[in-house]
């Protein structure tokens, strides 16, 4: 059963174990895959043993996690264990070392049947197109355009997903964990993205949103990253080193508004 804080976000995953690889999705860079798990569910799997690796799949729960804070809508999360028999049975050599590199825990996302992505315009009125702004804006996403909204509509409701471009930051940790000062002061442009008309609404709303969250709210969408996806770099040698450089990192970003569109630097 998955461990649940008042606030609503799962401090630990639940773990699935995947029965079969049902088709790989080629809109995606990092080739994910739709997979069956042993709890008779269907998720769409990110693979550890991607390209962009483990940092990925880190972004995903921590945003996937300040979203629902902010009261939006994000399927369930799991942690998918492959098994290393599975890439046996697949005949396309991509997908076959693809699923050889990632045995062990991978991110699973509840597959939503029947939804569908966004492809219409949104109300400058619409808080909910506005906290998704903030959001992303305060993650650094760079990843929600017309072209690519990273959106669905589900039983007539707004849910958001892939967030593995967020978080930026930490691709720059190889030689350490850097200032989170410079991550703090970073502006985020509005332009191209899906809910750019709702910025004005984003910095109405800024003061309600930001009050959900604090170090302790931090922390606490911290604890559901797996150890196994928290890999060491200098100075930070620990998963709970860095969980806590994460924490430092989103509370210094929350202590500016250098990247909330159009406030005044």
């Amino acid at each position: 059963m998955t461990d649940v804080v008042a606030r609503g976000v799962p401090t630990v995953l639940p773990t699935v174990h995947v029965t079969r690889y049902v088709t790989p999705l080629r809109e995606g860079g990092s080739l994910p895959g739709v997979v069956e798990g042993d709890d008779l569910g269907t998720y769409v799997c990110k693979f550890r043993g991607a390209g962009q690796g483990a940092k990925v799949l880190v972004a995903e729960v921590v945003v996937s996690g300040l979203a629902t804070l902010l009261g939006l809508r994000t399927p369930r999360l799991v942690v998918l264990d492959l098994d290393p028999e599975l890439a046996r049975y697949e005949a396309d050599e991509e997908v076959q070392d693809l699923l050889n590199a990632s045995v062990g825990a991978n991110l699973g996302i509840d597959f939503l049947p029947g939804s569908f992505g966004v492809d219409g315009q949104v109300s400058t009125a619409d808080d909910e197109g506005a906290r998704v702004l903030w959001l992303d804006a305060f993650t650094a996403n760079v990843d929600r355009s017309w072209r690519n909204p990273n959106l669905l509509l589900w039983h007539g409701d707004l849910w958001v997903i892939d967030h593995g471009a967020s978080l930026y930051f930490h691709h720059g940790w190889q030689g350490g964990v850097t200032d989170p000062e410079r991550f703090a002061a970073q502006a985020w442009g509005p332009s191209g993205h899906v809910f750019e008309t709702c910025a004005a609404r984003a910095r109405e709303l800024d003061a309600e949103i930001a009050a959900v969250l604090d170090r302790d709210a931090f922390t606490e969408v911290l604890a559901a990253v797996p150890d196994v996806w928290l890999e060491p770099v200098p100075g930070a040698g620990t998963p709970d080193d860095l969980r806590a450089a994460y924490v430092d990192f989103l509370l210094a970003r929350l202590g500016t508004r250098q990247w909330l569109p159009g406030v005044s630097r």
